[in-house]
């Protein structure tokens, strides 16, 4: 672990470079980087729920935008891993300024399997607490799938998808990445939660995200124990190509903050001819899912060493062992 840290150290000087110029609330970016960013005052995030994508990240956003500063409308900014060229002024306009006395944060489920991501933040952001949730990687990757191909993200099968889409796997990399986190942040710093604690305990997973991120605790409102966004009920695009466009056309609106048209599109009965209305997702046979456990489960075994804890859930059972 030790080696490791010091490989992340050399790696984060390289891209140093790229914050240079930029001012943060007045401050040149080289003094800043020369010294702890003071999150409190208001001035960056003090806390990241970074994923992996498909673990609860819509359901923390929304229980936790009542009583923190998130960025607004749009749930994810994509700053530290895609729009990092445009600046601390562009990433700061996505917060209101009427949140004061409120923890400033963001919930980013891309930034977990993301080196740019983690890099570009630890420079930034170094005392950042940062949020991880780990779910069945197979049950997630599937989740995952689905919603890359519901919105037009990529137009293959699963198994093609696999092959051809680098973040369906190296998401689920749990371990290996949950080290790097580690590293760049201070083990202190890094929380590890597990989805299945959400799905048993909604109140008693959203108290201790809270307790480590130093918001007050609340409780939840009975419609939110339940409100955990899923994937079952998706189904293929009707027209990729038409879906595709939709979501090409929306990210080059986010890119130039106007995510207010975007989100208004998305409450509107317009969505409904872009998004759904294709074939259901065909069911994936019992020994790809096994041939996926098997895949996982070397970071399954290292991540139960990690965390101390039994996640024998996650594994391949014997009986499905043919």
């Amino acid at each position: 672990m030790t080696e490791l840290c010091r490989t992340l150290d050399a790696t984060r000087r390289t891209i140093t470079t790229e914050v240079a110029g930029e001012a943060i609330g007045g401050c040149p970016a080289d003094q800043i980087l020369a010294r702890p960013l003071e999150t409190d005052a208001g001035l960056l995030p003090s806390f990241f729920i970074i994923g992996p994508p498909r673990t609860g990240s819509s359901w923390l956003h929304e229980v936790l935008r009542r009583h923190t500063l998130l960025p607004s409308p749009s749930k994810e900014t994509r700053f530290f891993d895609t729009h990092f060229h445009r600046g601390m002024k562009w990433y700061l306009a996505h917060y209101q300024q009427s949140g004061a006395g409120r923890r400033m944060g963001e919930v980013a489920p891309t930034y977990f399997a993301s080196a740019l991501a983690r890099e570009r933040m630890a420079l930034t952001v170094p005392q950042a607490k940062i949020v991880c949730v780990f779910r069945n990687p197979v049950d997630r990757i599937v989740s995952l799938y689905r919603v890359k191909r519901a919105y037009g993200w990529i137009p293959w099968s699963f198994t093609e998808a696999i092959e051809h889409d680098p973040e369906l796997m190296e998401s689920g990399r749990y371990a290996s990445t949950l080290k790097l986190w580690r590293c760049s942040f201070g083990a202190e710093n890094v929380m590890a939660a597990v989805y299945d604690d959400l799905q048993e305990d909604p109140q008693s997973f959203v108290d201790a995200v809270v307790d480590f991120i130093g918001v007050q605790r609340f409780v939840l409102a009975d419609w939110q124990r339940g409100f955990v966004h899923d994937s079952d009920r998706m189904t293929q695009p009707r027209s990729y190509y038409r879906t595709r466009t939709a979501t090409i056309v929306a990210n080059w609106f986010k890119a130039r903050r106007l995510d207010s048209a975007v989100s208004a599109f998305k409450r509107s009965r317009l969505r409904k001819l872009v998004l759904g209305g294709g074939a259901p997702f065909p069911k994936l046979s019992p020994e790809l899912l096994v041939q996926l456990q098997k895949t996982f489960q070397p970071e399954v075994e290292e991540l139960e060493e990690m965390l101390q804890r039994d996640l024998s859930g996650w594994k391949v059972r014997e009986e499905n062992v043919s």
